[in-house]
């Protein structure tokens, strides 16, 4: 059966998994749900836990995007074999979700007071905190999480251009070494031609608002 990676016509958690499968030759059936519409009632309870992204490939599923970020990965040289460095990877990627995992909520307060609060502290916060650090962890390490491209990398790659999209930022112009990586990714093999292919993402924050 071929390989199935189902998520929105969004770049978010799936995205590093997108350029992954391209990166490495990979066929498989990207499969899109209209963000605006979701939740589905129909659609979520399919799903073993109720959200995306969901990977199937010969009639196993696989949920949680690190998971299938570096599944999808394996037998490459994006998976460290030495368990150390892969730990490694793991501490920093787990660094970079705690950042992000305030990230969505905030964008999806429906209350603009509260959203402005919410982004106030992101930004003037959260970011200068974390991204002062992963910038410089970028610097120590050759430009990458672990001195060479790894899984991680398409991780934080994923994460940084969600974020400038949903809090309308671009956070390269702080912090450079970010930005390269960012960069360097887009143009690798099999990336850039799907960068092109798909284009720019936009978002209506006022359509991806909760509900009241």
């Amino acid at each position: 059966m071929p390989k199935k990676l189902s998520y929105f016509n969004l770049n978010g958690l799936a995205e590093p998994i997108r350029y992954i499968l391209h990166y490495t030759n990979q066929e498989f059936e990207d499969v899109r749900y209209d963000v605006y519409s979701w939740p589905d009632p129909k659609i979520k309870a399919s799903l073993p836990y109720g959200q995306f992204p969901v990977y199937e490939e010969d009639g196993r599923v696989l949920t949680q995007s690190l998971a299938i970020t570096k599944y999808v990965a394996r037998g490459t040289d994006l998976v460290p074999t030495d368990p150390w460095d892969n730990a490694f990877i793991e501490s920093v990627v787990f660094s970079i979700m705690d950042y992000w995992k305030n990230v969505v909520p905030t964008v999806r307060e429906p209350d603009p007071a509260k959203y402005t609060e919410l982004r106030n502290e992101i930004i003037e916060k959260n970011i200068p905190y974390y991204f002062s650090r992963f910038n410089k962890h970028l610097e120590d390490n050759g430009g990458f999480l672990n001195g060479k491209l790894s899984w991680g990398d398409f991780v934080f790659c994923g994460v940084i251009e969600a974020s400038d999209m949903f809090l309308g930022i671009e956070l390269s112009k702080d912090y450079p070494a970010v930005g390269t990586l960012v960069q360097h990714i887009r143009n690798l093999p099999g990336v850039k031609e799907y960068v092109k292919a798909i284009g720019p993402y936009t978002i209506d924050l006022a359509r991806f608002k909760y509900k009241k």
